[in-house]
């Protein structure tokens, strides 16, 4: 929830002096990160008490694509990062949790360690983009976002074939009962 609460914030200072002054986009930036380490603290913190639920599993990946998606959206805005990736990510992550609620009656479908990846270098070129890095260095950022959209793409297949074989499953457990 922490994510969700930091997400107005994370935004009020990426729009803070028109995005363009060198401290509020530090501000801005560090608030990301925290935001975006909650979900690694989180995490773990439920796996090793054995509080990993059902409603987490759902929660948590909608807290990052709030996160995630804040930042993508805010930084096309501000004319640093192109729509197109924007929206290659943006209708990805709706479209996974589009599959998620449709197969919930089947089960859940948990992030896949591809999908955790995808999250870590969404997170990381994100991260670089907030920063305002040397003329020199820009071209990180570009080239990280590059592969997160990729990354982006092909775990998104991967769920949308998880789900279609969670589904059949459990339309064969209702035809076999």
């Amino acid at each position: 929830m922490s994510r969700l609460v930091l997400v107005p914030v994370f935004l009020y200072l990426l729009f803070a002096a028109d995005g363009a002054d060198f401290r509020w986009r530090l501000a801005a930036f560090a608030v990301f990160v925290v935001a975006s380490l909650t979900d690694h603290v989180d995490g773990n913190l439920a796996r090793k008490h054995g509080l990993i639920t059902d409603f987490g599993k759902i929660a948590d990946p909608i807290a990052d694509k709030a996160l995630t998606g804040a930042a993508l959206v805010g930084l096309s805005v501000l004319g640093e990062l192109p729509w197109w990736i924007t929206v290659v990510i943006a209708a990805r992550e709706l479209g996974v949790t589009l599959l998620r609620f449709w197969v919930i009656r089947h089960g859940v479908i948990p992030a896949s360690r591809g999908g955790k990846a995808k999250t870590l270098v969404q997170v990381v070129a994100i991260s670089l983009y907030l920063l305002p890095l040397p003329a020199g260095l820009e071209f990180l950022a570009v080239v990280t976002m590059y592969a997160a959209a990729v990354l982006t793409v092909v775990t998104g297949v991967d769920y949308v074939i998880r789900a279609i074989r969670l589904r059949a499953r459990g339309k064969r457990a209702v035809a076999g009962a």
